[in-house]
């Protein structure tokens, strides 16, 4: 097992973990439990996605591609000229 990446939170670590699944890769995710004891407080590098030693680097892959990924704009919704790089 390898850990392959660390989320912010557990949505994000429950998101990614369902969208391997959709290409038919396990994840297991450490620490999801841990946020409760901190409370309020904030925290960092808890959770932990885990993948096997083979699916690792497809996994990585999956999770660098959706991290550089921009999102859509909605169909007839007008650019901000103002949001775009120059």
């Amino acid at each position: 097992m390898q850990c392959i990446y660390r989320p912010l939170d557990l949505t994000e670590a429950t998101l990614l973990q369902r969208m391997l699944a959709d290409h038919h890769i396990d994840c297991h995710i450490s620490g999801q439990y841990l946020q409760g004891a901190v409370g309020d407080l904030p925290a960092h590098d808890l959770i932990a996605l885990w993948l096997s030693d083979e699916d690792a680097p497809r996994g990585s892959q999956l999770i660098n591609d959706y991290l550089a990924a921009s999102p859509l704009e909605a169909a007839g919704e007008q650019p901000d000229p103002d949001s775009r790089p120059s």
